[in-house]
């Protein structure tokens, strides 16, 4: 799995950093941050989950 963000889609809710903080964080501004592109077993999972919860669809999968 690959892991892409649109940090100019992202608003800030911060929901990816809160359900894979492995995977995401926030700068100042509350923009999203990668931490780690090709995430593995239960940190997969999480940023799959904060994919589908991303309100400004700002994370992809491939």
């Amino acid at each position: 799995m690959n892991v892409v963000v649109q940090t100019s889609a992202c608003v800030g809710a911060g929901q990816c950093a809160l359900v894979a903080p492995e995977v995401f964080d926030q700068d100042d501004d509350g923009i999203v941050l990668l931490l780690e592109a090709e995430p593995h077993g239960a940190d997969a999972e999480a940023a799959t989950r904060a994919a589908r919860l991303c309100p400004a669809r700002a994370i992809s999968l491939t």
